[in-house]
């Protein structure tokens, strides 16, 4: 079971496929716009105040890739600008906009974020454009070391109702019981959470398959088990990590 939001799900479930797996979707978060675009598009009319961008998502890359387009932002307004990207995914959708990447992390979190940046922010200005409800290690940790960090709110990410029916269904079926479920952020293991209820015995031999460390966590923080980690915080790090326990448990 694949429980990425509906325009991302593609990737993994493609991948688990082409590895022999019969893949079911449903989502587990919907990415919305925010409120309000005044405060991003703001800062991008003033792009030349700050020093750095950090960019935590493809969402995130692809909301501030439809606001330049709609502010008529140039794309020399960014040639200043240093940029970090948390993984290999969102540095790849911010190079498909034309735009360098100048840092991504050796680990794909928010904590190699900010390692990453160590020695750079001191007394510079930093623009994070990010999910309206994230963690806030990147600002406040950067802050402490002499940054002055701005955040924005680029989309939000919202339970999908409709998903609730379907994933109550799917468990009511033996023939269409996961053997699997795939974790691709805190944000879909806390969604699944209140999707299924107070129900943990379903649950009960489906394999738990976490994209790393902090979705681990806030897997047993909900009282549930990361029975599959990802070596490398990527989704064919997470396809690598499922096909690797099935070839073992066979």
């Amino acid at each position: 079971m694949v429980g990425r939001a509906r325009h991302q799900a593609s990737a993994l479930a493609t991948g688990l496929e082409a590895q022999g797996a019969k893949v079911l979707s449903i989502p587990f978060i919907e990415i919305r716009p925010p409120k309000s675009y005044k405060p991003l598009d703001n800062a991008l009319k003033n792009l030349h105040q700050y020093d750095w961008l950090i960019l935590t998502s493809v969402n995130g890359v692809e909301t501030l890739h439809s606001r330049i387009t709609k502010l008529c932002t140039k794309k020399r307004d960014f040639h200043h600008l240093r940029i970090a990207a948390i993984g290999p995914a969102t540095k790849k959708a911010i190079r498909t906009h034309g735009l360098t990447v100048h840092t991504v992390p050796k680990e794909y979190v928010a904590e190699s974020v900010v390692e990453s940046l160590r020695n750079k922010v001191k007394g510079k200005r930093v623009l994070l454009a990010r999910a309206k409800v994230a963690r806030d290690v990147i600002p406040r940790e950067l802050r402490q070391l002499g940054a002055r960090v701005d955040v924005v709110e680029a989309y939000e990410t919202v339970l999908p109702q409709r998903s609730r029916a379907q994933l109550r269904a799917v468990f009511k079926d033996p023939k269409q019981r996961p053997d699997v479920i795939t974790f691709t952020s805190s944000s879909t293991v806390r969604n699944f959470s209140k999707l299924l209820g107070k129900r943990p015995g379903l649950l009960k031999d489906v394999c738990l398959a976490s994209i790393g460390p902090i979705t681990s966590a806030t897997l047993r923080e909900l009282g549930m088990r990361a029975d599959i980690q990802a070596k490398e915080y990527t989704i064919p790090g997470l396809i690598k990590a499922i096909i690797s326990r099935s070839k073992s448990a066979g």
